[in-house]
């Protein structure tokens, strides 16, 4: 049977051309007034997946690996 990207992951995680996975941060949705300046533009930013989770969701993002040098070259 075809693997299929997980249309949740697809939506929330971006494969960089090196191959790490790229996230948001979390809490910067509601209940802004309390947390710092600095604190809200920290989160603004995104940042990796932990090697942890890497095998994880390159389970989910099946169909959005970059491929291989060799394999963008026809070796």
């Amino acid at each position: 049977m075809k693997q299929k990207t997980h249309s949740g992951a697809k939506k929330r995680l971006r494969v960089t051309g090196s191959g790490r996975v790229k996230r948001r941060k979390a809490n910067l949705r509601h209940l802004l007034s309390h947390k710092s300046s600095g604190r809200k533009r920290q989160l603004g930013t995104m940042t990796y997946i932990h090697g942890a989770s890497t095998y994880q969701v390159e389970r989910l993002l099946v169909t959005s690996r970059p491929k291989a040098r060799s394999e963008k070259r026809g070796e």
